[in-house]
């Protein structure tokens, strides 16, 4: 009879255990975009994968951005803080995971969110630089996203995603140029790369959510 009982506790506390974990997974938003750069996959991964602390020089929305908490470089574990704007209240705290450099991968989280309607614990991205041959590569940024409030994520995504192509032009830009990029100099650099690229062989492929 006790074995019995206890059984049936068990089970109970199993079914409740279940419950709670399916109340706490939240429905998140996803995408992925990918552009082909004329550029080296090892070009591109030392910008993206190497560089990790410096995407300030990369990135047209991105004014300062350093390595914190003792990290000194790129690898599992390195941490960057990324300002938005002048007096830094609006930032992004990141942390690199699953960090592969023979794949030319990892996994950028979120673990904190100045003044952006984002949640941390849902928040991250894949960035991975595939080697196409010719000088050629593909790079791919896969975005899972969960935003504050919940209802704004779907109308975030385009925005999102305005914002990670504009990234690859940067990126694009500043491997073949070492220019830093910033807010003031990017709407020139777009319209050069857009003619250039863009138009010429469809190199940004918008893959479906």
């Amino acid at each position: 009879m006790k074995k019995t009982m206890r059984v049936l506790v068990l089970g109970f506390l199993g079914v409740l255990s279940g419950s709670v974990a399916a109340q706490k997974q939240k429905k998140v938003q996803k995408f992925q975009i990918s552009k082909v750069i004329d550029l080296s996959a090892d070009e591109i991964w030392a910008i993206v994968g190497e560089d990790y602390g410096r995407i300030a020089y990369s990135h047209p929305k991105i004014i300062a951005s350093d390595y914190i908490n003792g990290t000194l470089k790129a690898g599992e574990g390195a941490e960057r803080v990324c300002y938005f704007n002048e007096k830094e209240t609006q930032y992004l705290k990141e942390k690199m995971v699953n960090y592969s450099p023979e794949n030319m991968s990892f996994t950028n989280t979120v673990y904190q969110a100045g003044k952006f309607p984002v949640d941390p614990e849902y928040t991250k991205a894949v960035y991975s630089v595939k080697d196409l041959g010719n000088g050629k590569s593909e790079f791919s940024f896969d975005m899972q996203y969960r935003t504050k409030p919940a209802f704004m994520g779907p109308m975030a995504k385009g925005k999102f995603k305005k914002l990670i192509q504009d990234y690859f032009i940067a990126v694009e830009h500043h491997a073949k140029t070492g220019e830093k990029v910033t807010k003031d100099n990017f709407k020139q650099i777009k319209r050069q790369y857009a003619s250039a690229n863009y138009q010429k062989d469809d190199s940004l492929v918008a893959v479906a959510d």
